[in-house]
């Protein structure tokens, strides 16, 4: 890699940095430092700070985003922070500097796809060469076909051949920025800092955390993950979806871990899968990020207008009187993070007992969520809408009391969120409505100190989901043939 300290030459090699925040595992940055060493050069490491990410980013993830540069420059790489548009931004630095080659691990998005084509094409016409090496994930999207070289439609036989491609996978070893011939000799601009809405409970953005959520998470949770992923009160999942959305960890480095480890262990690396998966189907159908892959189901009715939007704004807030739904919201809210057992009933309360929009509540999430992630929380949505391939059937309607009951049975996850019910005794937690009345101050109207009072149910969901089968029933009716159009 070279010998620190020496004098380098004038003509670095470009690392373009984007959702690879890390020095283990980064092929990218090995192949950059490789190409240095071959030519006597240096490695210059470099993230652009696109406007245009920026504006479809939520504040969270754009803290937690700031968070990660800080600390991969506290790491000891000279990172050069420019903003502006990619596709102007590298070929001018390159031409300033006088760079014939620039890296960055491929990026398989809707966006970043297209943008690394203009990106490219505006290099070569430089003279300028861009190599994009490996990707975010295992196995790149596109890779798993069946054996007629289609993609598959459905997650389970999906799964099958990529595991079969994913055994033999193994993370490489760390890069010492010590040891990096670093170009330092140009200007920076300073990482932001962060947006002033961001929620006070992220985690710790890190290279060096995310290895310790993985090491706490493999030290014993992982043992119980088959049972315990599905209750949200209980300190019993990775979080490890932020880590993996800006790559301070590979899904590769966790992989190894998993083997032998039991059921828990095979669960986990399904979920891993099934990030890839829904990575899979937006690489082939990426006008799925805002329509149905199922396209006879964006036909079906849905509520708008003052009072939906009414119903909107109580759902996004945790007003919504369904007090396993509001947790859920008002976690979100407050954290930047939502339990996926509640991500799903929250999502199935929005499409089937409000009748909005999957694509409402998609946009909602996208805009909180610290671990947005595009191909999985869209595709997410569409699962539990109905919408999407290997959906949840469109009458599957989650009961927002039953999901409370059955995985927050002693209301322990509610009362951390909804402290207005924390002193309903568990019989009446999931429903206060029934409570006797001396609870029944709880749902006055007017505002007691600065704590509203809680909320009537603002819908029946026993009526709502009645209504949802009604509608779903109105489009099989009118064009059934197209209902099953992505199995």
């Amino acid at each position: 890699m070279g010998q620190p300290g020496r004098v380098l030459p004038a003509v670095p090699v470009i690392m373009w940095f984007r959702r690879d925040l890390r020095l283990a595992d980064q092929p990218a940055l090995r192949a950059a430092v490789d190409r240095a060493s071959a030519t006597e050069g240096s490695v210059l490491p470099l993230f652009v700070l696109d406007p245009r990410l920026g504006s479809m980013s939520g504040q969270n993830r754009l803290a937690f985003l700031y968070r990660s540069l800080r600390s991969l420059q506290s790491d000891g790489v000279p990172l050069v922070v420019r903003l502006g548009e990619p596709e102007r931004e590298l070929p001018a630095l390159a031409a300033e500097l006088g760079a014939s080659h620039v890296y960055a691990t491929a990026d398989f998005g809707v966006y970043g796809h297209d943008r690394d084509r203009r990106v490219g094409d505006a290099l070569r016409r430089r003279g300028v060469a861009f190599e994009a090496v490996e990707s975010n994930y295992v196995i790149p999207p596109g890779s798993v076909r069946k054996g007629d070289d289609t993609p598959f439609k459905v997650f389970t036989p999906y799964k099958r051949v990529w595991e079969t491609l994913a055994d033999g996978v193994r993370p490489s070893g760390r890069i010492d920025p010590h040891l990096v011939p670093w170009w330092r000799d140009t200007v920076s601009e300073e990482i932001p800092a962060d947006p002033a809405g961001a929620s006070g409970f992220l985690p710790e953005a890190s290279e060096t955390a995310a290895h310790e959520r993985l090491r706490r998470f493999l030290a014993g949770p992982v043992d119980d993950y088959r049972e315990a992923r599905n209750i949200p009160g209980a300190d019993a999942t990775s979080r490890l979806s932020a880590d993996l959305k800006y790559g301070l960890l590979h899904p590769r480095q966790i992989l190894p871990s998993l083997h032998g480890r039991g059921a828990g262990a095979d669960v986990f690396r399904s979920e891993l899968c099934w990030r890839e998966f829904y990575a899979d189907v937006l690489w082939h159908r990426p006008e799925t990020a805002r329509r149905s892959l199922i396209t006879a189901m964006d036909e079906i009715r849905v509520d708008e207008g003052p009072l939906a939007d009414g119903r909107f704004d109580a759902w996004r807030l945790g007003r919504t009187g369904y007090p396993f739904i509001d947790a859920g919201m008002r976690q979100l809210l407050r954290e930047g993070w939502m339990h996926n057992r509640v991500r799903m009933a929250a999502a199935s309360f929005l499409v089937k007992d409000l009748h909005l929009d999957w694509r409402r509540g998609a946009r909602w999430f996208m805009d909180q969520l610290v671990d947005g992630d595009l191909a999985s929380n869209q595709h997410g949505w569409q699962w539990t809408a109905g919408t999407g391939t290997d959906a949840s059937p469109y009458y599957r309607v989650f009961n927002p009391i039953l999901q409370g009951k059955k995985f927050d049975p002693d209301g322990d996850y509610i009362r951390r969120y909804v402290p207005e019910l924390g002193d309903v005794s568990n019989r009446f937690i999931h429903e206060p409505w029934l409570a006797p009345s001396t609870t029944a101050a709880l749902f006055d109207t007017e505002v007691t100190g600065t704590i509203p009072s809680y909320p009537q149910p603002i819908v029946d969901h026993f009526a709502e989901r009645l209504d949802a089968l009604a509608r779903y029933e109105e489009i099989r009716s009118a064009d059934g043939s197209r209902i099953g159009d992505a199995r």
